[in-house]
C-alpha cells in the first residue's frame, strides 16, 4: 500500500468502509459520510475513493451494468470473494482457507503485485427450492 494523505473526508470515507461490511458502491457511502459532513458531494466521494484505490488501501468490485462496489482492505484479513449472479450479493472468502496456487502456471518471469479471486455462482437464496 502507498501512503495516502489524510483528509477529514477521505478518513470518513476509510471509517464508513471500515465499519461496512456490505462491499457499498459510492451513493450509499456518500449517505453515511454526509451525516458527519452534510456539505461532501458526490464527487469527493468519487475522488476520495480513487485515491484509496490507487493507494491500495480499497479494492473495487465490478459488474457490468451495475454500480462499483467498494472494499476495505483490512490488514491481516486477507479474503476474495464470492458473488451471487442472482442477487448481486457479494461474501466474503477467507483466503486461508483456499487452497494455495502455484506460479508455476504463470508465464516465465512473470511478477505478481496482487491477487484477485472470484467465485460466480448462485447464493442459496437464489436458488430454486429442491423438493425431495
Amino acid at each position: 500500500m502507498t501512503m495516502v494523505r489524510q483528509t477529514k473526508q477521505r478518513a470518513a470515507v476509510i471509517e464508513v468502509l471500515r465499519a461496512a461490511r456490505s462491499h457499498p458502491d459510492a451513493a450509499w457511502i456518500h449517505a453515511q459520510v454526509r451525516q458527519t459532513l452534510p456539505s461532501l458531494s458526490l464527487g469527493t466521494v468519487y475522488r476520495t475513493l480513487d485515491a484509496l484505490v490507487a493507494g491500495g488501501v480499497v479494492v473495487t468490485l465490478e459488474r457490468a451494468g451495475q454500480a462499483t462496489r467498494y472494499d476495505y482492505k483490512r490488514v491481516g484479513e486477507d479474503h476474495h470473494h464470492a458473488v451471487c449472479r442472482g442477487c448481486g450479493a457479494i461474501f466474503d472468502v477467507d483466503a486461508g482457507e483456499l487452497p494455495q496456487l502455484s506460479a508455476a502456471a504463470l508465464p516465465a518471469g512473470f511478477q505478481v503485485t496482487d491477487v484477485r479471486l472470484e467465485f460466480i455462482g448462485v447464493c442459496p437464496d437464489c436458488q430454486p427450492e429442491k423438493t425431495v
